[in-house]
Parts: C-alpha cells; structure tokens; sequence
C-alpha cells in the first residue's frame, strides 16, 4: 500500500480512494522491478502542493533505468551520468535561452519554486518504457489539470503526448507553450529554440511573480 499521508491538500483528489486501489493490485500481481522505489512515486505531488504550483511540465512515463527515477517528470538521481538524453536537450536550451543550466540531473530544486514535475503514468517496470501507460494513472493527471484550472499558471507542454494530454488547458488564461518534445529524434523540429524557461519567467514577472531558478540549486 503507498502511503498517502505526505500527499497534503493532493489526497482530496476523487483518484486516490476511487481508482488508485486498482492500480495498487495490478502493480502487486506485475512480479517486474518497478520504478521508481514506492516511496517515490508521488514525489511530484509532495514537492509540490496545489496553491504553491506556477508551473507545470508534463512528462510519460519515469526513465526505465533502475536508479535514474525518483518521482520528478525528466529529473534523475543527481549522481545519473550521462544525462537522459531529453534532460542534456533540455540543458542545452536552457543555455541558449539563459545562458545558464544545473550541473546535474536532480531537478528537486525546481519542485521547491512552485514547478510541478508530473509524469503522465507514474509507474513503469524497469527496462519496459510505456508498460503501465494503461494502468488508470491518466485519471490522476486529468483530476490534477482540473484542480490547477483554478488560476492561471504556465503550462510548458513538449511533445505530441503532452499537447493532448492539456489540450483543455486555456490558452487566454494561462501561459501555453506547445513544442515538439526534447528527445534527440525531435527535438530539432521545435523544441531547440523555443526559449520557454525565458518566456516562463517573463510571464511569471509580468504576473507580479518572483521568476523561476532555472539552474542554480543554491540560489533557488
């Protein structure tokens, strides 16, 4: 059983007394190793808590390489070398875009500024990318997208699989970037230029809010 204590103002979500015990038997019968550990499945939501999300980044599935995942869309273990390719993609925009970017992989230090790193299915068994797609993760993300209409909020959305997933996400309201995803096969059709950790803090300010720490963890 996960332990839904640390959740906060997440567990009213209808998900975790209506759908999560499903998955939670399908996952004991899946004899795989899962990733990431139990304890770090909902790191995303325990980092970061509804009132304090500013921005949202949406993920698939957690990397399938045992000691990579722990919980955050596109973040790794801060000692993963080489870097996700994604992540390394992701770096080398940021340093286009604010000619800066974090030493390592552990992006733990944007959850704490209000970044909700959310994967769309939040279990994968190792080495098995995409397996647990149709376990019912889905419901929580929906719920999740509906609980953060409340107010606007940047919404950095890369990849097909993401655009889909927030097509409801009004563009009038909120910041909506849509680009191609930073994986090494697309990337180049959309995602290198696209500036988004600029465009995001530009937003943010114009708000009347402090901008995000995009790459230095001690500072942020």
């Amino acid at each position: 059983m996960f332990d839904l204590s640390t959740l906060g103002a997440w567990r009213d979500l209808p998900f975790f007394d209506e759908t999560l015990p499903g998955i939670e038997a399908a996952l004991a019968q899946d004899e795989r190793l899962i990733l990431p550990p139990r304890d770090q499945v909902f790191a995303a939501l325990e980092r970061t808590q509804p009132d304090d999300v500013r921005v949202v980044i949406l993920g698939q599935d957690p990397y399938p390489t045992p000691g990579h995942a722990h919980g955050l869309a596109f973040s790794a273990a801060a000692d993963t070398h080489p870097l996700p390719r994604s992540l390394s993609n992701i770096f080398k925009e940021m340093q286009a875009d604010i000619d800066a970017s974090p030493e390592d992989a552990d992006l733990h230090f944007w959850a704490a500024q209000g970044v909700l790193l959310l994967n769309t299915t939040l279990t994968v068994p190792a080495g098995a990318a995409g397996d647990h797609a149709k376990l019912g993760w889905h419901i929580l993300t929906a719920q999740i997208l509906h609980r953060l209409s409340d107010r606007p909020r940047v919404y950095l959305l890369w990849g097909a699989h993401a655009h889909k997933v927030a097509k409801d996400v009004d563009p009038r309201a909120n910041l909506k970037i849509e680009t191609a995803h930073p994986s090494p096969l697309s990337a180049r059709r959309g995602f290198f230029g696209s500036q988004p950790f600029s465009r995001s803090n530009d937003w943010l300010q114009a708000q009347g809010q402090t901008a995000i720490n995009w790459a230095t963890p001690e500072t942020s």
